[in-house]
């Protein structure tokens, strides 16, 4: 499996939301990671009620 084509920035950035090690993010599955990040935008939609 290659690493996700993401920019060093934007992994650095999806590891200090995602609470997990930059290692882990570049071999993640696309499609796994595409639902963490859905699950997260979730969350914060949920957290303020507006």
């Amino acid at each position: 499996m290659r690493p996700l084509q993401i920019s060093p920035k934007t992994a650095q950035k999806l590891s200090k939301s995602l609470k997990m090690p930059l290692e882990q993010i570049m071999h993640m599955p696309q499609h796994i990671l595409l639902a963490k990040l859905a699950e997260i935008q979730k969350n914060e939609e949920t957290k303020k009620p507006e």
